[in-house]
């Protein structure tokens, strides 16, 4: 828009406020309708829509319980609307009408929410702030996209009338972000935090660990991060940490109710950890530090009893840190590990991580072990993965393993899109937009109880990725879709839907300065 079209639409908008029409709640002639409740990502649980829509105005309040996390939540909602609408939008705990977030016993869960919109204001109830804050991100999408923007815009600032009630189809709903390949800063993370966010994401898995970097300070082996953090793929300068850095990224994910699950990868992929280290190696030899690409090269030695006092410092000082349940120890393209090796190195290993009161999460190799009771299996493999694979991950699920869904071809987003993608790579395929949603995680792997499927998981990961703008355009589109997967009740699943929904996306993260991929299969 040219700059003189802008003011004057300002001015218009200001005319209106001071005529009056903003005090009525009425949608003045000529504006835009508002967004119906029906066009979110992920799709709701249940709309019902009808009546006179809200308008928020110079003279909203943000008001909220007395209690801490609903002032939170409330104060986060302020600091989306305030630089957009230019309004004060103060958060109080007193009156009626406005924004309204209440927390009370209802049929919500742990993270679902009931919106209520109407002439005379917005209610947003849920039974926890994880729920409050999951139905902001919805007002969020039912309000124009320009509300993300960091300068004042002119509105109207309309929600559809109406109610949505929204619980999560899966309590895991998961994305991995690689840092050992390439190493990204607190505040790269944090970005892709509030990204997350958006979609009612509710798990950060980082991958701290791997052949080409080891990021995350541990006092009683310090060389991990300080020789094993100093590079990463291609030579660069690598980085990592410290134990107050990854308190902060365990907080800020935490405040977008986001629980961090921290992977120290293991036995394999652990040349970072043997070059910091000559004791961790069978023949005490350190091999030099790692910057290609290549997997399944390296291995701890199982026979060894320092082994396992590493790993216990290490699993212990992590766990500290990491106030969430899970502990993720890898597990997978174990290449160089004997079979036999590999199910004693796990038999020993998942009892550490149960001292230290955490749960295991291993990708879906460990099945191949003998997953301790309780564990998670992360399933990466593809839609061609051997029916042998599939059903020892299905016979673990039958005997009390949870799975987690992250199928390669499907989910992984740093595959390509097509063949002309400039990033990511395409090892398990090219996966476009509608590969990436048009699968049920409920029945996707045969003869895993529906009961054991804890919910989906995107993994990024960064051979090729080492900017903020890199993971973008990377994960949008396709994050939404997944998000979905993990959220929506089945009966919403339908793409020609979906790629509605999704195609509205696009002027938020335009307005969000959000880097992404206008896929030919979506009507943006």
């Amino acid at each position: 828009m040219r700059p003189h079209h802008r003011t004057f639409r300002l001015l218009g908008s200001l005319l209106l406020v001071a005529m009056g029409a903003s005090a009525t709640g009425a949608t003045p002639a000529g504006a835009a309708s508002p967004t119906p409740l029906d066009r979110v990502v992920p799709a709701p649980a249940s709309v019902d829509p009808g009546g006179s829509p809200y308008r928020i105005t110079r003279g909203t309040h943000i008001r909220v319980d007395d209690s801490r996390e609903s002032r939170r939540v409330g104060e986060y909602l302020a600091d989306v609307l305030r630089p957009s609408t230019g309004y004060r939008l103060p958060v109080t705990a007193h009156g009626s009408g406005g924004i309204r977030l209440r927390l009370a016993k209802g049929p919500f869960g742990a993270e679902g929410y009931r919106l209520d919109s109407g002439r005379g204001g917005v209610t947003i109830t849920a039974a926890g702030a994880a729920g409050l804050f999951h139905g902001v991100q919805t007002l969020r999408q039912l309000l124009p996209a320009a509300v993300e923007k960091d300068s004042v815009q002119p509105g109207p600032w309309l929600v559809a009338g109406g109610t949505i009630k929204d619980t999560p189809r899966y309590g895991w709903r998961g994305a991995m972000l690689d840092v050992s390949r390439h190493f990204f800063t607190v505040d790269q993370v944090k970005r892709y935090v509030d990204q997350l966010a958006l979609y009612k994401i509710n798990k950060l898995h980082l991958h701290l660990s791997d052949d080409q970097g080891w990021r995350i300070a541990v006092d009683s082996w310090p060389r991990l991060a300080s020789y094993g953090g100093s590079t990463q793929v291609g030579g660069g300068p690598g980085g990592f940490y410290t134990k107050a850095d990854y308190k902060e990224i365990v907080r800020y994910a935490s405040s977008r109710y986001l629980e961090v699950v921290p992977e120290i990868d293991m036995p394999g992929h652990t040349n970072a950890a043997l070059a910091s280290y000559a004791e961790l190696n069978c023949d005490g030899v350190a091999p030099p530090l790692y910057t290609g690409t290549e997997v399944g090269f390296s291995s701890l030695c199982v026979g060894k009893a320092i082994t396992y006092d590493f790993v216990d410092d290490v699993i212990r000082e992590l766990a500290a840190l990491t106030p969430g349940k899970y502990l993720h120890i890898g597990g997978d393209e174990a290449h160089s590990t004997s079979h036999e090796d590999y199910v004693r190195f796990m038999d020993r290993v998942q009892p550490i991580v149960a001292k230290y009161g955490k749960t295991v999460v291993g990708w879906h190799q460990l099945t191949g072990a003998n997953p301790s009771r309780g564990a998670l299996a992360q399933y990466w493999g593809l839609d061609s993965t051997s029916a042998e694979e599939k059903e020892q991950v299905a016979a673990a699920a039958r005997n009390g393993a949870g799975v987690v869904l992250s199928p390669a071809d499907r989910v992984y987003l740093d595959m390509k899109y097509t063949a002309d993608t400039p990033l990511g790579l395409d090892w398990a395929g090219l996966v476009e937009v509608k590969r990436s949603y048009d699968w049920d995680p409920g029945s996707y792997l045969p003869g895993v109880p529906a009961a054991a499927v804890r919910g989906v998981e995107a993994p990024m990961w960064t051979e090729t990725l080492s900017k903020s703008d890199d993971l973008e355009y990377m994960a949008f589109p396709r994050l939404a879709g997944v998000a979905e997967l993990g959220w929506s009740p089945a009966a919403t699943h339908d793409w020609d839907t979906y790629k509605v929904r999704l195609a509205a996306q696009g002027a938020r993260w335009e307005a969000l300065g959000i880097n992404y991929y206008r896929s030919p299969q979506v009507p943006w």
